[in-house]
C-alpha cells in the first residue's frame, strides 16, 4: 500500500517539535511503564501528517529503540535471572506473537489507507479499555493452567502480535495484563517479560514490512525518527521518576481519555 502517502511527509520536520512531542509521549508512557507508542501513533498521523502506513512503520522503529533502551534500566530492579527463569511463558506467547506480527504487517501493507485509519482508531479504543481494566492489578493467580493455559497463551500472543504490527507498537499495553491475568506473573516482572516478548515480535514485523517499498520511509526520515526516539527515551526516564508523584487513580482515566480523543481524530482523518 503506497497510494495516498502524504506529501507532507516529505517536508522537513522541526527537530524541537519532534523531540518535544517524543518527550511528552515518553513521559506519559513512562508513568505507566510503557514506551509511549500508543500515544505516538495518533501524533504521527494528526500532528506530523504522515499517512497511516508510514506512521505505523515509523512508530515501530521508534518503539524498538525505546523498548531496547528500557531493558538495561529495568534490569536494576528486575533481575535478568528472573526473566530467564520464566522462559516457558516467553516461548508460549512468542509462539503466537511472531506469527501474528508477520500476518499483521502483511495485511497492513495491502489495505487502503482509509481502512487502516479505521482499524487503528478501533484499536486505540480497545487499548483505552484495556488500560483501565488491565492495570492496577496486584499479583494474581493464573487464570488457567496446563494445556488450556498454553493454548490461551498462543491465541493471546497471536492477537497481540497482529495488533502490534498494525499499530507499530510494542504491545506492552496488552502483554502486561495478559501476563498478570493469564499467567499470574507479578506486575514488575510482567513489565520485563513484556519487553522480552516485544523485541522479537517487533523485529518480525520489521522483517515483513521491509518487503514492501513503503519501508523506505525510514530512510527518508531517519533524522526525524532518531530525534523523536531520543525525546521519547528522555520522557520515559522522566515519567518513571514522576510515577510516585502522580496518583494512579487520576492518571489512568486521563490517559484513556487521551486515547479515545486520538481515536476519534484518527477515525476522521482524511
Amino acid at each position: 500500500m503506497t497510494e495516498g502517502l502524504s506529501e507532507a511527509a516529505d517536508q522537513p520536520r522541526s527537530k524541537a517539535l519532534s523531540f518535544g512531542a517524543g518527550g511528552l509521549i515518553g513521559t506519559l508512557g513512562g508513568l505507566i511503564g510503557l514506551g509511549g507508542a500508543e500515544f505516538r501513533l495518533p501524533v504521527l498521523i494528526g500532528v506530523f501528517q504522515f499517512a497511516a502506513l508510514e506512521a505505523v512503520i515509523l512508530n515501530k522503529a521508534m518503539s524498538l529503540i525505546v523498548v531496547a533502551s528500557a531493558l538495561p534500566f529495568r534490569a536494576q530492579s528486575v533481575p535478568l535471572s528472573a526473566v530467564i527463569a520464566s522462559w516457558p511463558i516467553l516461548l508460549n506467547l512468542l509462539a503466537g506473537s511472531l506469527l501474528g506480527a508477520w500476518l499483521g504487517a502483511g495485511w497492513a501493507t495491502r489495505v487502503k489507507s482509509a481502512t487502516l485509519y479505521k482499524v487503528i482508531a478501533a484499536l486505540l479504543v480497545v487499548i483505552a479499555i484495556v488500560l483501565l481494566i488491565g492495570h492496577g492489578h496486584g499479583d494474581a493467580r493464573p487464570l488457567l493452567t496446563g494445556p488450556a493455559q498454553i493454548a490461551a497463551g498462543v491465541v493471546a500472543g497471536l492477537g497481540i502480535g497482529i495488533v502490534a504490527a498494525l499499530m507499530g507498537v510494542a504491545g506492552g499495553e496488552l502483554l502486561i495484563p495478559t501476563l498478570v491475568l493469564l499467567f499470574g506473573v507479578p506486575l514488575k516482572l510482567a513489565g520485563s517479560l513484556s519487553l522480552a516478548v516485544s523485541l522479537p515480535t517487533m523485529l518480525m514485523g520489521f522483517a515483513r514490512y521491509s518487503r514492501d517499498r513503503s519501508f523506505s520511509v525510514l530512510r527518508r526520515h531517519t533524522g526525524f525518527v532518531l530525534t523523536m526516539a531520543a525525546g521519547s527515551i528522555v520522557g520515559t526516564f522522566i515519567g518513571g521518576r514522576l510515577l510516585g508523584v502522580v496518583p494512579t487513580a487520576f492518571l489512568l482515566p486521563m490517559l484513556a481519555a487521551i486515547l479515545l480523543i486520538s481515536s476519534w481524530k484518527v477515525w476522521r482523518h482524511k
